[in-house]
């Protein structure tokens, strides 16, 4: 019991921790020079492609990879009926991403809804394969806070 609580606490630390700090990540293009179009990193080059320059092609990546990670998050632990409505805009956000990846694409917003339905079924199969898996532990942890307040405020009979 004392593991899984500790377990537990760490998880939501790392989470809470990634929603703290990744909006920052919409600010990394500021710190790119303007003028270069190609840059040099720990990963590899990244080039500025379409977008001419790296500063641009960084900004157009990061502002869709920040909310499609944000909606991820929000999805994998909600615990509400209504959560996979969050599939569609995480559908476009990654139609769009892919738009910016592929840097032959001349209209990078401009997202046709018909290409969203098959990457939303398949998105829609993972994420409703790791919410299951995380459903068991999100209703034992609601179960214990309810059991808790039993046992603090117990119902009399009669």
């Amino acid at each position: 019991m004392k593991g899984s609580r500790k377990t537990s606490l760490w998880i939501g630390s790392i989470i809470i921790l990634i929603i703290i700090f990744i909006p920052y990540l919409l600010y990394i293009h500021q710190s790119i020079p303007r003028e270069i179009e190609n840059f040099d990193t720990i990963f590899g080059v990244i080039k500025g492609g379409y977008y001419l320059r790296v500063q641009t092609y960084v900004y157009f990546f990061l502002s869709k990879f920040v909310p499609l990670v944000l909606l991820i998050i929000w999805f994998v632990t909600n615990k509400h009926w209504w959560v996979h409505a969050l599939i569609i805009p995480m559908s476009v956000y990654l139609f769009q991403l892919i738009a910016v990846i592929n840097d032959s694409e001349q209209y990078v917003d401009e997202v046709d809804f018909i290409y969203t339905v098959p990457i939303t079924a398949i998105i829609f199969v993972i994420l409703y394969f790791i919410r299951s898996k995380l459903a068991i532990y999100i209703g034992a942890v609601d179960l214990k806070k309810e059991m808790d307040e039993n046992m603090k405020n117990p119902k009399k009979i009669g």
